[in-house]
């Protein structure tokens, strides 16, 4: 548990889309190639936890509600949505998916952007993830100023 206490954050803020995250980068190290796309990167931890943080366009004219809707209609195979949750211009859903526990936050943003965190642990460390979930989640948010297109 020292590990969650002592973890020094760190921020990512994707260039294409402006989206901005935090999380201790002292758990989650190994950074995963970025896409062709840029939409966004994910960090994988030592013991099986991955947080991405991403953005996209609303191609779909989602609203909070509509986004929570669809992931309950249709899961991924294995995935369950076990909690889903919306408010004016925000979206959390949460659930399992085999073995592990997954947590997204979106947050819907200026030009038609949706910025996404999406954090998935091995329930068996659910003590040690559940913590970090909250701040991670809270941590979303749109950066101000031009982004790529």
């Amino acid at each position: 548990m020292t590990t969650t206490a002592t973890a020094k954050p760190f921020t990512y803020v994707n260039a294409r889309f402006g989206t901005v995250c935090t999380f201790p980068d002292q758990i989650f190290t190994e950074r995963m190639p970025e896409p062709e796309n840029g939409d966004g990167l994910e960090w994988h931890s030592a013991d099986g936890a991955s947080v991405a943080c991403y953005g996209s366009y609303n191609a779909l004219d989602d609203t909070p509600k509509s986004l929570i809707g669809n992931e309950k209609l249709s899961p991924e195979p294995g995935e369950k949505v076990t909690y889903g949750k919306t408010g004016k211009n925000w979206a959390v859903l949460s659930g399992t998916k085999g073995d592990k526990i997954f947590y997204q936050r979106s947050v819907f943003g200026k030009e038609d952007v949706i910025h996404t965190v999406f954090i998935e642990y091995p329930a068996a460390l659910r003590a040690k993830y559940d913590p970090l979930v909250g701040a991670i989640a809270a941590s979303l948010h749109e950066a101000s100023g031009p982004h790529r297109k």
